[in-house]
């Protein structure tokens, strides 16, 4: 029985390393819910809105802009690429591609093509 023990206690180890890698990480890749971005967010002075339809607005106060002048874009969410389709005048459309590091009812973080990180809360929810 003395032999048996260290061996059973080298088992159970392993047994619960095995078992431990076993679980699924859920944090991997984003996977982001499209219904946490709807609404209207702002960073300082620049604000977006989401709405359900996969449409949205973006505007900047210190631009004396307001919501009723925004610009229009279409907007998709996969994973944690968000890609919004900003609507130019004459109909050209420029994308606009985001990956989100953080997705909250009320707190939305996401970094540009060129690195720099947005820090928006939400204001409104539709």
């Amino acid at each position: 029985m003395r032999k048996a023990r260290p061996i059973l206690f080298l088992l159970g180890i392993l047994l619960a390393i095995g078992l431990g890698s076993c679980v699924p990480d859920t944090d991997l890749g984003g996977g982001f819910e499209a219904s946490d971005l709807v609404g209207t967010w702002q960073e300082g002075t620049v604000h977006e809105k989401y709405l359900t339809d996969g449409t949205g607005f973006t505007w900047d106060t210190a631009d004396d802009v307001s919501e009723e002048e925004a610009s229009e874009f279409e907007w998709t969410l996969e994973d944690d690429q968000l890609i919004q389709k900003h609507i130019m005048f004459g109909g050209q459309v420029v994308p606009r591609i985001l990956t989100i590091t953080k997705l909250t009812s009320f707190e939305l973080v996401y970094e540009d093509t060129g690195g720099v990180s947005h820090y928006f809360i939400k204001v409104t929810h539709l």
